[in-house]
């Protein structure tokens, strides 16, 4: 498995994150050794749920919401009880901006 691989070959000591989908996904994680776990496209419900069980192992990971995330429900990701919480619209969201910057030679 491509997380055994991770273990074996990382340097340093970054924390090896596993994105996952879905109850099985997390479960599968935690076996083979996940360091941080991002919870990708869950209802809050099925955050609270994995975030309950990951605590249930007594195991200190870093747990991450993402996908789906709004600023109207926020706080219901809040809530459910992981450590950080992505909100992708404020990136893929944002309008451009015509800039240019014109450098002058110092005096």
């Amino acid at each position: 498995m491509a997380l055994y691989r991770a273990h074996k070959n990382r340097r340093g000591s970054q924390p090896i994150e596993v994105e996952v989908r879905s109850m099985k996904e997390l479960v599968e994680a935690l076996k083979c050794g996940a360091e941080a776990i991002l919870l990708d496209n869950m209802t809050p419900e099925q955050t609270r749920t994995a975030v309950e069980h990951v605590r249930s192992e007594g195991r200190k990971i870093p747990l991450e919401a993402s996908g789906g995330i709004t600023i109207e429900n926020i706080r219901s990701y809040a809530e459910a009880g992981v450590d950080f919480i992505s909100v992708g619209a404020l990136t893929h969201s944002a309008r451009a901006v015509d800039l240019s910057m014109r450098i002058q030679a110092a005096s």
